[in-house]
């Protein structure tokens, strides 16, 4: 019943919030996010005693073998973890702001949480298929509601484009589904004991299909085509949920569905994928260079990130899977602070171009701290969270491809130019026309950023805690493999 609690918690507060509409909306939500965050704890720690993790079942659609079955191990506990916790430092963000109290805008962020807390919780396909296109509901009201310009034409391409793309999962499931002996089933393991056993040739097309869904969703190069715009249009806080989570269904997709399913099928495309991936490092990175506005820049950041990410899933190493999972544990908490400081400065400067900042550093030491500490974490300096599964990430793609890993290894350079550029020309130099009257760090704003940059330093110093929770479920994963 705990993973129930974690899963429908946030969307009954939500929808509480949604329809009765309290003026203390903020204190609600924030409270909320608490308890879930303290909830999930207890489940995760749970779930570590157990040999096998904690499952739930219960059937949906028996005639069919739908069931709903939820399940935690340490593939899917990091992922839980990420949603959980920064969920509270997403809602914190709205202090002192006039989406505080915006009763609507706290609700959709918690059924937001539900929808992902639910892909991620998912042990019966369907059941993480109807979670991954809610996902899309809550985050097209954010954007579509509170965006900025242009934002009716963009937030519908978005939507338009992923759930296209989520037609093919749809299809993949449908057919693996129907295949399974007996009356059918839907569960993730038998799909797994009925996939593997596929033709070559059919494993293939699967895989096709499974890999364009997920593509679109992290994105992966030429899939992309819609974040830059809807990262960049989207409240602050939406653009966090999108790319501090939701871009984490897609990889997670990888590793938990299509890694075990469709062995033949990576023998097939796993290359052809991987180059696509390694290409959007490079290709990511090196726009990210070209911004002047800085939210877009930290859009193509992210972008370059999770190409990472997917060439270190399709690696099929323990390394390539500890890593993945690890960053993006690391990817989420980074960009969430990086996306907070931007809107900060924003707010003071009613501007995001990097050309007219300059001399911020002289009006707040503790922004420019946890810009530079978040920034470097982002960056895989030593010592920081970035580190740890950047370098397993790199390790697992140079090892699979040894040409391929020494060009994946250009995004440590060019993320490096770009993120010091960044900080350069908005926390140093002299002040500009519109940072001249900046004004320093309120207490609400301090309380997000410090515990963040609190996380990027210990997940650098300390992350065999973290190893040591997914390496059970990545070594029954990638036994699987062979």
């Amino acid at each position: 019943m705990s993973l129930l609690f974690i899963l429908f918690f946030p969307l009954v507060i939500g929808a509480i919030l949604l329809v009765a509409k309290p003026k203390q909306a903020f204190a609600i939500s924030l409270i909320a996010s608490i308890i879930e965050l303290v909830a999930t704890v207890l489940v995760l720690q749970d779930a570590a005693a157990a040999e096998n993790g904690l499952v739930f079942t219960k059937p949906w659609i028996e005639e069919a073998g739908i069931s709903f079955s939820l399940w935690v191990d340490g593939v899917n506990g990091i992922l839980i973890a990420l949603c959980a916790l920064m969920v509270p430092f997403i809602v914190a963000t709205t202090a002192n702001s006039d989406k505080a109290n915006n009763s609507q805008y706290q609700g959709l962020m918690l059924a937001m949480q539900t929808a992902l807390m639910g892909a991620f919780l998912a042990k019966d396909a369907f059941l993480f298929y109807f979670f991954f296109e809610a996902s899309l509901l809550p985050i097209y009201f954010l954007a579509a509601i509170y965006g900025g310009e242009n934002k009716n034409a963009i937030t519908f391409k978005f939507f338009v484009y992923t759930l296209f793309g989520s037609l093919f999962l749809l299809i993949g499931l449908i057919y693996v589904y129907l295949v399974t002996p007996g009356s059918h089933s839907s569960d993730i393991e038998t799909l797994y004991q009925t996939a593997i056993m596929l033709p070559e040739h059919i494993q293939g097309n699967l895989f096709l299909a499974f890999f364009i869904a997920f593509a679109i969703k992290m994105p992966i190069f030429p899939f992309h085509t819609w974040q830059p715009d809807t990262y960049t249009v989207a409240p602050t806080q939406a653009t966090m949920l999108l790319s501090g989570i939701m871009l984490k269904m897609g990889t997670y997709g990888l590793i938990r569905l299509v890694l075990p399913m469709f062995p033949l099928g990576i023998i097939t495309w796993g290359n052809t994928a991987t180059i696509l991936s390694v290409i959007g490092i490079i290709y990511g990175s090196v726009i990210a260079i070209q911004q002047k506005d800085a939210k877009r820049l930290l859009a193509y950041s992210s972008f370059a990130h999770v190409g990472l990410m997917s060439a270190g899933i399709l690696s099929q190493s323990l390394e390539g899977i500890q890593g993945a999972l690890y960053q993006m544990l690391s990817h989420g908490i980074n960009i969430v602070g990086l996306f907070f400081i931007i809107e900060i400065i924003e707010r003071r400067t009613k501007s995001r171009e990097i050309a007219q900042m300059g001399g911020i550093t002289q009006y707040s030491y503790v922004l420019t701290v946890a810009f530079v500490i978040l920034s470097l974490g982002s960056v895989a300096l030593p010592l920081t969270n970035g580190f740890i599964g950047e370098f397993l990430l790199l390790k697992s793609v140079f090892d699979h491809d040894m040409i391929l890993g020494i060009v994946a290894s250009i995004t440590i350079i060019l993320g490096a130019v770009y993120t010091l550029r960044l900080i350069q020309k908005t926390m140093f130099g002299n002040f500009s026309r519109i940072t001249k009257d900046f004004e320093d760090l309120s207490s609400a704003e301090k309380w997000v950023l410090i515990p963040l940059c609190a996380l990027v330093i210990g997940g650098g110093v300390y992350p065999t805690w973290i190893l040591n929770l997914t390496e059970p479920g990545v070594q029954a994963l990638v036994s699987l493999l062979k």
